[in-house]
């Protein structure tokens, strides 16, 4: 989806087109896969963090365009709005201390993007949903100036005959907000983590990706503020999957089951059950695929499969993880990815599925429920019945997921496994921190963020901010 198009208007003819492309397209990566031209190479890793930048008084800055030029670095590219930025690093192989390179390259990258910030007047933070943004701030004159989004943006309205998103999030306080237009996503920021793996292996990694969902979540929230109401510990989830709404099977979603045999399952049932969004014809031989690595852009599973190209030319599989929440702190993020490739890689190779023995509907159960209410929630996992979220990170998945690092030959040197674990038995996730802070000060949104801000410039992870 990060891919600009030309065209900001289809017809039917071009649906057609479209449709017929990613059936040819889809039967390709199907034989490629099935005579073993996937790429069987080893486990490498990369990540995308979107940010808000903000003015002084702690609101949305549209001022992308300007800071892209200035910064002028491919790693740093546009989101839907123009208060949005998407920071990427170079894959890294995953071994050793990959989880250290890779922080030590996101924080590179962040502090050029803070000291052109602030050159600006502007300044930055990573939150799941920004406390102080308003309604008007989600409008069309904020959206980043691409066709790729004015076309999403029009073919959703047009899929919905010109009837507007409704979001409806029923939390501790609720919230019914009704918008023309698709610029609702742009109050959610992610921090999504890309685990490519030997083609053999990667629906279990997916499998395994849905199943440790929930309870990573549960550790994880930092979003629990929209429009001045308190929602749920991540607020994103409901409000990233009413935001993109059209007619079909739900284009935000935890899919609709596991895969059985490959990835190859997913790909099929895009081109089978879901109409294009963006039917734009590309000159590239169908080889390159690159009619269904859009249509599946436009599906946000919240464990999403991928098909990219080894610099030798060979396609791969991987695994975008979409759940976690932009923030913390980049040593939290960090700990989130942490605990998300150990707990994969540990339910990936445990068993014949990759699922960890869990049933679909129970692990997609368990997320609602951590996003809902957190380390507060009561999950279900196999061998345990229901157990607290908390519990069961600390009695059975961390142990887990510190294995399943070391099966990978990834160490922890710096750490974050145990960040986990304090967060937990603190039970300060960056959303707690958040609703205790906000309480604090007397309900006042401007004094939390500059709280926030601060805790974030410190760089110590969320369980040990003061509040």
């Amino acid at each position: 989806m990060g891919q600009e198009i030309k065209a900001a208007g289809f017809t039917e003819a071009d649906k057609a087109r479209f449709a017929a492309r990613v059936a040819e397209e889809t039967a390709i990566a199907r034989a490629l896969f099935d005579s073993g031209r996937f790429s069987a190479a080893g486990h490498m890793l990369g990540f995308e963090i979107e940010i808000w930048i903000l003015d002084h008084n702690y609101f949305p800055a549209s001022i992308n365009q300007q800071l892209l030029e200035a910064l002028d670095n491919p790693l740093v590219v546009p989101e839907l709005s123009r208060f949005n930025l998407e920071l990427n690093c170079d894959p890294l192989s995953l071994e050793g201390d990959a989880l250290g390179r890779a922080f030590d390259a996101l924080t590179s990258v962040w502090a050029q993007c803070n000291s052109v910030a602030h050159r600006l007047d502007a300044n930055l933070v990573t939150i799941g949903t920004l406390p102080t943004i308003r309604d008007e701030d989600l409008t069309l004159a904020n959206m980043s100036p691409l066709n790729r989004f004015y076309a999403l943006n029009s073919e959703v309205l047009r899929s919905r005959g010109g009837r507007p998103l409704r979001v409806d999030i029923l939390g501790r306080e609720h919230l019914v907000s009704e918008h023309s237009d698709v610029m609702l996503e742009a109050a959610t920021t992610s921090f999504q983590v890309h685990l490519k793996a030997p083609a053999d292996l990667a629906h279990l990694y997916y499998n395994a990706s849905i199943a440790a969902s929930g309870p990573i979540l549960a550790a994880c929230g930092n979003a629990p503020f929209l429009f001045g109401k308190t929602l749920w510990e991540e607020t994103r989830i409901p409000l990233f999957e009413q935001s993109v709404v059209a007619p079909g099977p739900a284009r935000v979603c935890m899919g609709s089951g596991f895969a059985a045999r490959s990835l190859m399952e997913i790909f099929e049932e895009n081109a089978r059950d879901y109409e294009a969004l963006l039917p734009v014809a590309f000159e590239e031989a169908p080889e390159a695929l690159r009619h269904l690595r859009l249509h599946n852009g436009v599906i946000w599973r919240w464990n999403r499969p991928l098909i990219g190209f080894d610099e030798d030319g060979a396609p791969h599989l991987r695994v975008e993880n979409r759940i976690l929440p932009a923030g913390p702190s980049f040593v939290d993020m960090m700990a989130n990815a942490a605990l998300f490739l150990g707990l994969a890689r540990a339910i990936a190779l445990a068993g014949e599925t990759g699922t960890g023995g869990l049933s679909f509907e129970d692990a997609k159960q368990n997320f609602y429920t951590a996003a809902r209410l957190g380390l507060d929630a009561v999950l279900y996992w196999p061998g345990q019945g229901e157990i607290g979220a908390d519990r069961l990170l600390l009695e059975r998945l961390l142990p887990a997921a510190r294995a399943g690092l070391a099966d990978l030959g990834v160490d922890d040197p710096r750490g974050f496994l145990d960040v986990i674990e304090a967060r937990v038995r603190s039970r300060q996730t960056g959303a707690a921190w958040q609703r205790q802070a906000l309480e604090a000060r007397g309900g006042d949104l401007f004094a939390l963020m500059a709280a926030y801000c601060e805790g974030q410039r410190s760089g110590a992870p969320v369980h040990e901010w003061d509040l």
